[in-house]
């Protein structure tokens, strides 16, 4: 938002009576085209700005309520300078009314999209002998969402449940409606030399950020909001320049994230299949442009290569690669654990309270957390010759030391 010569030093801090974050910068003076952005927000009410001392700028943002922060500087990538990201998260007081604060969901799950490729009319690549990509990653999604949605504290949405078209925005648009918090593509590849052969991973490439920055610029009259750390940010009436900025940000957060999701998931990859390459590929692929989720693309194989069109019409292999990609996106969320959700509660304790349930045993209660049944034994004074009662209180231990 304002102009400087390289990295600004800044100090960010609360103020109370009324509540307001405070950010100072140093050596720092507006940019000519800066014009401070309007706001629609239940966290902020306003956001002003003033010079201090000639050669600094304070930003200040009032608050609707008291509000926890967390801060994240982003280097520079041309043509954009070093950049200071601010998240808020609202805090609820003990005692005060509930118009006062929005309170946090409470424990709920994390939300996985995966989306099956291609559907309907576009079969996507069709391999020797008819096979056809569309039915091959329908099948390893519904695994992983058969996997997923038995893990506590996640939830999965397909975009597409059957056999038929969707536009790639409206893929979008179902990852959107159900709240997601990260996006997850299924393909096949394949290519003209049948030798090629592996799984990959994708996410944005600067390219393609740079295509959707310029056509949420485009649109940003019909859709004059997006989301920032601070709420959902009005860019009516804004300077172009400094809603490019706030549009950028937005992109350069959700990249960094998409390549933190992209790592993981393709490191449990590496344990479990063969891959065409121990990186990430970039690519202005249209299913990776959200504005808002971490979004991936995963190439389970190459149906123009004998071997890998062989597996991946194997039920077993689906269902290998499927829990290796559940893997990743489980490690991924775990460090990265969205505020209010069960799996942030569960990483915070330490521990996880499970009561037994009928046709439970210890080694599936363990594998669905993701620890070992040793661990469950030692945990909770239990004989490796004991049975576990339905009905009885178990402490799971849940986190880095665990297995997770």
């Amino acid at each position: 938002m304002v102009s400087t010569a390289d990295i600004a030093t800044f100090k960010v801090f609360r103020l109370e009576d009324p509540n307001r974050l405070v950010v100072d910068l140093y050596d720092t003076r507006p940019a000519r085209s800066f014009a401070v952005p309007g706001v629609d927000s239940r966290t902020v009410d306003r956001i002003r700005s003033s010079p201090r001392q000639r050669i600094n700028y304070r930003i200040v943002l009032d608050l609707a309520h008291r509000a926890d922060h967390r801060e994240l500087v982003l280097g520079a990538v041309a043509p954009h300078p070093h950049r200071l990201v601010i998240d808020l998260f609202p805090v609820v007081e003990e005692g005060g009314q509930a118009s006062e604060a929005t309170p946090p969901q409470r424990d709920r799950d994390v939300i996985v999209a995966v989306d099956p490729g291609h559907g309907g009319k576009d079969p996507g690549t069709t391999g020797a002998g008819r096979v056809e990509e569309k039915h091959i990653v329908l099948a390893i999604a519904r695994e992983m969402k058969r996997t997923l949605d038995q893990v506590p504290g996640f939830r999965t949405v397909l975009t597409r449940q059957g056999d038929y078209f969707l536009d790639l925005r409206r893929r979008f648009e179902i990852a959107d409606r159900a709240g997601a918090d990260m996006f997850v593509s299924i393909h096949a590849n394949a290519f003209k030399r049948s030798s090629v052969s592996g799984a990959e991973v994708y996410v944005l490439s600067a390219r393609g950020a740079s295509r959707e920055t310029a056509r949420l610029m485009a649109e940003r009259g019909d859709q004059p909001e997006i989301v920032g750390g601070f709420g959902s940010v009005s860019l009516h009436n804004v300077d172009e320049s400094v809603a490019r900025i706030v549009v950028d940000v937005s992109m350069d957060s959700k990249r960094n994230k998409s390549v933190e999701l992209g790592e993981s998931v393709l490191g449990a990859l590496a344990g479990t299949v063969a891959l065409r390459k121990e990186h990430l590929y970039e690519r202005a692929f249209m299913v990776l442009r959200s504005p808002s989720l971490p979004s991936i693309l995963v190439e389970t194989g190459y149906l123009s290569n004998p071997r890998d069109r062989r597996i991946l019409t194997d039920p077993a292999h689906q269902r290998r690669i499927a829990k290796a990609i559940v893997s990743g996106i489980r490690d991924y969320a775990s460090m990265n654990a969205p505020d209010g959700t069960l799996l942030a509660s569960m990483v915070e304790s330490g521990t996880v309270r499970y009561v037994v349930k009928r046709g439970d045993t210890l080694s599936e209660i363990a594998e669905r957390y993701g620890t070992s049944t040793r661990l469950l034994l030692m945990r909770n004074n239990i004989a490796s010759s004991d049975r576990i009662l339905v009905g009885q209180l178990l402490f799971i231990p849940f986190g880095k030391a665990s297995g997770t």
